[in-house]
């Protein structure tokens, strides 16, 4: 098993102020720090369902116009947290694990996002199963995840900019959401039973990763072939389209798209 990263709080008065604040501290921070924390404090004890923004904004100390202003909806707010989460992650990037396996350096890079996570667990306890009742809502979760995981994947220095990008990307999304299946029920302190899960998907994601690659070479000549054909079926259909010569058509006709 890939070692375990160092345990660190991410808590920050930053990050981390309602989890941190006493219950009746007055917010401090942005606009939008405040309006995160609140969401994420209320969610630790009410279903998503039942969270309005008005209760947001009276938590969080902000008018409704200022809410606005930073927000347009509940869901733009994970999406906030989703890139604080992202921030805190990349801002711990080092090059300690320069000379370990991708797979090592991918296991810290998501172990640090599970981190930054503790201290909004019963709030993610809550959202996460009302996201995935909701099919809409899901689409837009998998979304902001492929943008995170994106980001998670650089920061171990996997490149998702060639022809395997998209699918190293929603496979790292289906590892993340597996994984955190786990984290959520796991209530030791050394997270034994998530690691193990982080350990096993990524073995798995990367035999298939290494089974795709090898397709990928063995089919390259085919693609490269079709590839060509449908250039050509291209330029031979732009040159159909092409005008024809004056003298074949009158002036009536000069704007008209050939067939």
């Amino acid at each position: 098993m890939a070692r375990q990263p160092s345990r660190k709080s991410a808590a920050t008065p930053e990050t981390g102020a309602a989890a941190t604040a006493g219950a009746g501290s007055p917010p401090s921070g942005s606009p939008r720090d405040r309006i995160i924390d609140a969401l994420m404090d209320l969610a630790a004890d009410r279903d998503w369902d039942e969270i309005e923004i008005r209760h947001i904004a009276e938590r969080a100390g902000v008018s409704l116009s200022e809410f606005r202003d930073a927000f347009p909806s509940k869901g733009a707010i994970l999406a906030g947290f989703s890139r604080r989460l992202d921030k805190i992650v990349l801002d711990g990037t080092t090059d300690d694990l320069e000379g370990e396996s991708v797979r090592e350096r991918l296991f810290d890079v998501m172990m640090r996002r599970l981190d930054a996570m503790a201290p909004y667990r019963e709030a993610l306890r809550r959202i996460t199963p009302a996201i995935r009742r909701d099919p809409l809502s899901l689409a837009a979760m998998n979304q902001l995840l492929s943008n995170s995981m994106r980001f998670m994947l650089a920061a171990a220095g996997i490149d998702t900019s060639d022809a395997l990008g998209p699918v190293k990307v929603q496979g790292a999304v289906l590892v993340w959401a597996r994984v955190l299946d786990t984290w959520l029920d796991d209530d030791d302190p050394g997270l034994a039973r998530t690691m193990a899960t982080l350990d096993r998907e990524l073995a798995r994601g990367g035999r298939f990763m290494r089974a795709l690659d090898d397709v990928c070479r063995l089919t390259a000549p085919f693609r490269a072939f079709f590839d060509r054909a449908a250039r050509r079926r291209r330029d031979y259909r732009e040159r159909r389209r092409a005008p024809r010569d004056e003298e074949d058509y009158d002036g009536d006709e000069a704007g008209a798209a050939a067939i």
